[in-house]
């Protein structure tokens, strides 16, 4: 029962915040000294969107990612990578306040073939770390406020070993060390990989 109620309040609280996560990277207009970072944009939105970047981790190596007006038109593609949203990895979080909180993301590895430049679309989820995790001190949590009524337990590292690859969320998820959190049709994104 605890365990079902702790899943419904993850998942209201993540639903909640999805277009705030989102709304950060379709946000901007152009500026005459480049393309800004998305947390660095004022809400409410502007007018004028036409892209702004965040870093992500791939690998273990941080990226720029770019973003473009993110609004698909139909149905949902079914060929989503996963972007990943967890607790900072360093001690410069790659999303933070006052337009979000202070987060990380993480996104698959660049194939070699793309010359470090890769378009893609992604499904947003929350990477949190599941009782297990905690419990065991396997999964180290970082509790941040995302805007719901409890705090989320933002997953940092698992087994002392940052989350800076999608095969180490995967491999903690495997385990039940961490539960990513899918934030629905709202956290769908298109963007493109280069190296900074």
């Amino acid at each position: 029962m605890i365990r079902t109620q702790t899943a419904l309040r993850l998942s209201a609280a993540a639903l909640g915040v999805a277009a705030m996560l989102i709304g950060a990277g379709s946000a901007v207009t152009t500026q005459a000294a480049g393309l800004r970072n998305c947390v660095e944009i004022p809400e409410p939105p502007q007018a004028g969107r036409v892209g702004c970047y965040e870093l992500v981790w791939a690998d273990g190596v941080q990226y720029r990612m770019v973003f473009s007006n993110q609004h698909f038109n139909g149905a949902t593609p079914k060929d989503l990578d996963p972007f990943y949203v967890l607790a900072p990895q360093t001690d410069e979080p790659q999303g933070y306040p006052p337009n979000t909180f202070p987060h990380d993301h993480v996104v698959r590895a660049i194939p070699a073939g793309n010359q470090g430049t890769y378009t893609t679309k992604l499904q947003g989820y929350f990477v949190v770390c599941t009782e297990l995790g905690i419990t065991s001190g396997a999964c180290v949590p970082a509790f941040t406020s995302v805007g719901g009524p409890d705090p989320l337990p933002f997953a940092k590292s698992v087994n002392g070993q940052p989350l800076t690859s999608t095969e180490a969320i995967e491999a903690a998820a495997d385990a039940g060390l961490v539960f990513p959190i899918n934030l629905g049709p709202s956290a769908v994104l298109v963007a493109t990989i280069t190296r900074q």
